[in-house]
């Protein structure tokens, strides 16, 4: 296939890696029918409108190619391939040596042999499809290399095409969706998870990946061409990034937290963004459980002094979790989750919520949070990202709380002031700590990280860690891939933190408008308006807004006068227009 060796040797060599019988070829066209490259699948209609100008020109066997591309309608008499030999049992023992393509350069003569008339365009990923522009009889050559690169075979083709799509696209003919999807380019920082990178790539887009953080200027340069953004938490996506962001369609926060996103921004350019508020909650849950329990008990110092050999046997200080008091701030999914496993290990659980929210088994609500610091033994934050919350534990809430309490903070970084909660464990006001979180946090993990917090007694430190478990980071990269590619392929927002929130029906024997605009009066009133003025029927409609932008989804019928669509762009306030197939 890279031109190596002669085609007649390849030939021979291949029978007899397949040692196979007539009986095998059934076998083998089921498996072959299964395997067909998806952007061929997807263009199925295309081989059937176009049968009469598709050719398959191949020096495979003609006996399994056939059965394979007669599902797509193209048809028999043009069909060439090789032809298999076999001996009276219906062993397969050679092959049809007249046959034109068994010879060296057989394409070129094949095709020679048939003087098609027109342009001739040759789509293949071997050397003897790019023989056949070389000779002069085709037009133009498309290296397809959906399923397998070869260097010998790119390196000479008038084009690329990672997919079908691509070469539909390039040649202005007609496909099954509306923009090639090896074109959409996925840029994902901060080591995400792999099984991202392989959900992107299965649905045929371009992946590039970091296992850090880019900052602020770096990713104004990376982004220009970017069409998926997938980040962690230390990515800063602000209003300068976005303004270089000219292709991005939607971006991917493989967290729970969004803070770190200007959210507004994105809407007002009609970018949604996706996060993951359940895949990461019982890590969290987990990891809030297991420093309660070392830290009563005082597991990390005695550790340190026993790896120091220094042996320290006593039970002064230290206690079960069994009959302590937890209070919760914030009931939401992590907190709420914490309630049931805390109360299933004994605990007595207390929470505060600015939401009225429903307890679960025997938790108790307190009115206020100074009741809730008063009464818990230990307290831990699992509030959002909102500003209101910066600095929301400082000294004022340190000394409401018992003498001898366990905190834990396991939710943002500037959630609790670290200068007052050092200074109340040096009192031993705080009996110990738990922080996972830190207003500054280092881009990556060969940067050095210092906190007034290092060296203090009953202290355990760790480094953003609370949702880093493979489970976790495994659903995540699940859960947003899967919210993006339906917001790309269905106009689906759901989900999205910073969209109006729209769950589609499936888009059947139509067009499907989508219209991102500014949520002003009158847009929808516009939208019929051109649509009614051409006489385009519509199928079904969805509309939702928030303050600042308003979302429209229109499914109308097959036939349109195309200059309907530059219309609905230049509506005023239009952020947004795309359509799908």
């Amino acid at each position: 296939m890279d031109g190596k060796i002669s085609f007649p040797k390849s030939l021979q060599a291949r029978l007899i890696l397949m040692n196979a019988s007539k009986d095998d070829l059934d076998k083998l066209t089921k498996n072959l029918q299964k395997q067909v490259s998806n952007s061929i699948t997807r263009n199925k209609d295309f081989f059937r409108k176009f049968a009469d100008d598709v050719y398959i020109v191949s020096g495979g066997f003609k006996e399994y190619i056939l059965p394979v591309v007669s599902k797509f309608g193209i048809k028999d008499k043009n069909v060439f391939g090789n032809k298999l030999v076999t001996n009276k049992g219906g062993r397969i023992t050679g092959f049809d040596k007249n046959n034109l393509l068994s010879k060296p350069n057989g394409k070129i003569k094949q095709l020679r042999e048939l003087n098609l008339g027109g342009d001739l365009y040759v789509i293949g990923d071997g050397y003897t499809d790019y023989e056949l522009k070389k000779a002069g009889i085709a037009y133009k050559f498309f290296a397809f290399t959906e399923n397998i690169e070869r260097v010998s075979v790119t390196k000479n083709a008038d084009y690329i095409a990672p997919s079908f799509d691509e070469f539909l696209y390039t040649s202005h003919l007609p496909m099954s969706i509306s923009y090639p999807k090896n074109r959409f380019k996925v840029l994902l920082l901060e080591n995400i998870h792999s099984a991202a990178k392989k959900i992107f790539k299965e649905e045929g887009y371009t992946v590039e990946e970091y296992k850090y953080a880019l900052d602020e200027n770096n990713l104004m340069e990376k982004i220009k061409d970017v069409s998926i953004l997938g980040i962690r938490s230390k990515t800063q996506i602000t209003g300068k990034v976005l303004s270089k962001a000219k292709k991005l369609t939607s971006i991917g926060a493989f967290c729970i937290g969004t803070n770190h996103i200007d959210i507004q921004a994105a809407a007002l350019k009609g970018i949604p963004v996706f996060n993951a508020p359940f895949s990461n909650t019982r890590s969290v849950v987990e990891l809030a459980i297991g420093e309660i329990i070392f830290l009563l008990r005082k597991i990390a110092d005695k550790s340190k002094m026993l790896h120091q050999g220094i042996w320290d046997k006593s039970s002064e200080r230290s206690y079960e979790v069994r009959g302590k008091k937890l209070g919760i701030i914030g009931y939401g999914k992590i907190g709420s989750q914490l309630s049931v496993l805390a109360e299933d290990l004994g605990m007595d659980v207390y929470y505060y919520d600015i939401i009225e929210k429903l307890s679960l088994g025997n938790a108790k609500r307190c009115n206020t949070l100074k009741e809730l610091l008063n009464k818990a033994d230990i307290v831990t934050v699992h509030v959002d990202g909102r500003k209101e919350n910066v600095n929301f534990i400082s000294d004022k809430e340190f000394k409401m709380m018992k003498d001898g309490t366990i905190f834990l903070n396991l939710s943002r970084g500037f959630i609790a002031d670290i200068k007052s909660l050092a200074k109340n464990i040096l009192s031993g006001k705080i009996n110990g700590a738990a922080v996972d979180v830190f207003p500054v946090e280092p881009e990556s993990n060969n940067k050095n990280f210092v906190t007034e917090l290092q060296g203090l007694p009953n202290v355990i430190l760790t480094p953003h860690i609370g949702g880093s478990t493979e489970e976790a980071q495994e659903n995540i990269a699940n859960f947003v891939p899967d919210k993006i590619i339906s917001f790309i392929n269905s106009g689906n927002s759901f989900f999205s933190v910073n969209f109006p929130n729209i769950q589609l029906p499936a888009l059947v024997n139509a067009h499907r408008l989508i219209h991102i605009h500014e949520n002003v009066p009158g847009i929808l009133a516009k939208i019929n308006g051109v649509l009614a003025k051409r006489k385009i029927n519509i199928i079904g409609q969805y509309l939702k807004t928030t303050d600042d932008i308003g979302y429209v989804i229109t499914d109308i019928s097959k036939k349109y006068n195309p200059d309907v669509i530059n219309e609905l762009k230049h509506i005023s306030h239009t952020i947004r227009f795309r359509v799908l197939y």
